[in-house]
């Protein structure tokens, strides 16, 4: 009676392709998109919301973190992972489906049902992140289950690295003529996720055994929908801080006004409820707090250096997009290799803190090369510094969530996992803005002292969103690069514009290199404690109880 439920090596092994499977679309739909924005745009006519279009799947997959995580305690994983992938493969659909035909009611044109449907699969992908890890956790022991954590930290490198290359396939070679409707290649970008997710439903209903429910009671949709209140508008302040509105307007401090009340009341409710959608006791485990704290700083920077670069080396080295995307293989790479060994290793030692700290102290060395870029740095010397970045980013993105699984009680199982990949996401997005924030103080600095010798005045008016759009406008409408390239004076601007954004980048690097020595003490501050050998569940957790 006290010994765990024994799962077969087939079903075992079919739930692991499986939740692979989906975890491999999650993650490649936050990257597949990028290559394919040019021709989208284009297409929908909605050059000035192209953000959005990003912006609204995060939006959407993070505030529904922690209420999947619940749910899934609460049903089960097996429910709540068909529902995810349901909901993703609606929204995979309908997005590919978007101006098909004309307007729509309520929703608008092409451009804004694409938003609307990218939230839609954001909400479905918020499932697939959470539930794979919290399915790690019930299926294998924790010390098993550090080489498949591993194993999904590569797939998201692989999803990186093969995204934009996917989404730039589909739009450049996709396009056909099916029953005499011509269907545009970009679209494909959102239906290639559909036979994949069909084949993870059946290969779940077929061998995904249902797993038990590790908690009781009821949902707390009050909390749920403070949580959706609080950090809705927070996430937006950050995104259109410093872009679309200034930091001081009426709009941006209303929003973290208003999300700053509704995380009290939030923090107020969940002390009341008898079953909070997060328990506060959680925040006394000194692992749980150290540890997502780590991980939180570390999203930040990861997530800052790996969306800004490939910009500066468009725009400050003057590479294609092809050209840079290859560059940053050498991070992804890096990132891949540590994030497999280092699975590997802690499954056979059985310890994870050697490893995190490592890492830790490689990304460090990393960070502080990165901040020595500048205006003539050469490919390769950008490659081996991503490479070493990329080494020391490896372990950690695994081994935070494994040590936060290894110290929680089996009933917070799942809301810890998600816990764990909500604040990474928090901090992901934070990254971003504070990143772009310290990028766009920079690049106006030094536009403003290049001003001077610059006979177009109006560069010291350009932010990171002129440089995004001309980006985009150069890929649309290549014809005005060519007669830019003709005009001495947009030449000379564009390479004022070169080498400030060059200078500029070294800003946000330092900004990383900073908040990841933040990070690495938080980790020096994580327990390491032994990983335990017996898988997490009722039966183990009562003969755990019993022999203490």
């Amino acid at each position: 009676m006290n010994q765990p439920h024994v799962h077969s090596d087939e079903e075992r092994r079919l739930t692991l392709i499986s939740v692979m499977i989906v975890f491999l679309l999650a993650a490649m739909s936050q990257t597949v998109i990028a290559t394919a924005m040019p021709r989208i745009v284009g297409d929908l006519s909605g050059l000035n919301l192209y953000a959005w279009a990003t912006t609204a799947y995060l939006l959407a997959s993070t505030v529904m973190v922690p209420i999947w995580g619940k749910l899934g305690d609460l049903y089960g994983r097996k429910p709540i992972l068909l529902a995810g992938i349901g909901l993703f493969l609606a929204g995979s659909w309908l997005a590919g489906l978007s101006g098909e035909f004309g307007d729509l009611p309520l929703i608008g044109g092409g451009m804004t049902q694409l938003i609307t449907f990218r939230a839609v699969q954001g909400m479905g992908g918020g499932a697939l992140f959470t539930t794979a890890f919290a399915i790690l956790a019930d299926l294998f022991a924790p010390r098993e289950r550090a080489k498949f954590s591993g194993l999904f930290g590569s797939v998201f490198g692989v999803a990186s690295i093969f995204g934009p290359v996917i989404g730039g396939f589909f739009t450049d070679h996709g396009t056909v003529t099916i029953a005499g409707h011509l269907v545009a290649g970009w679209r494909w970008v959102f239906f290639f996720n559909v036979p994949f997710a069909a084949a993870a439903i059946a290969m779940i209903l077929w061998k995904m055994p249902t797993l038990p429910r590790r908690g009781g009671g009821g949902i707390d949709w009050f909390g749920a929908g403070l949580i959706i209140a609080a950090f809705v508008p927070l996430l937006l302040a950050i995104t259109w801080g410093g872009r679309e509105h200034p930091w001081g307007s009426p709009l941006i401090l209303g929003m973290l006004a208003w999300s700053a009340a509704a995380l009290i009341a939030f923090v107020y409710i969940e002390t009341k409820v008898r079953e909070p959608i997060l328990p506060l006791d959680l925040f006394s485990n000194r692992t749980f707090v150290t540890a997502n704290g780590a991980a939180f700083v570390y999203s930040m920077a990861f997530m800052g250096v790996s969306s800004f670069l490939p910009l500066y080396m468009q725009v400050g080295l003057d590479y294609p997009a092809t050209k840079s995307g290859l560059t940053m293989l050498a991070l992804m790479g890096g990132f891949i290799f540590s994030s497999t060994v280092g699975g590997q290793l802690v499954t056979r030692t059985g310890h994870f803190k050697p490893f995190m700290v490592g890492g830790g102290a490689m990304l460090l060395l990393g960070a502080g090369l990165l901040c020595l870029i500048g205006p003539d740095t050469t490919t390769a010397d950008l490659a081996w510094r991503l490479l070493i970045f990329g080494i020391g980013l490896g372990p950690g993105q695994s081994l935070f969530s494994l040590a936060v699984q290894n110290a929680v009680p089996f009933h917070q199982l799942g809301v810890a996992t998600s816990s764990s990949q909500f604040v990474r996401q928090i901090g992901s997005t934070m990254g971003v803005a504070l990143f772009g924030a310290l990028l766009t103080a920079g690049l106006a600095s030094e536009l403003d002292r290049h001003a001077a010798e610059h006979p177009a005045a109006q560069v010291r008016k350009l932010d990171l969103g002129d440089l995004q759009k001309m980006a985009l406008e150069k890929t649309l409408h290549p014809e005005l690069a060519a007669a830019r390239a003709a005009d001495p004076v947009a030449v000379e601007m564009e390479r004022t514009v070169r080498e400030s954004f060059s200078v500029a980048i070294v800003h946000g690097m330092i900004f990383s290199l900073v908040v990841l020595i933040a990070g690495f003490v938080l980790m020096l501050m994580v327990p390491g404690a032994p990983l335990r050998e017996r898988p997490t569940g009722p039966p183990a957790e009562a003969a755990a109880e019993a022999a203490e």
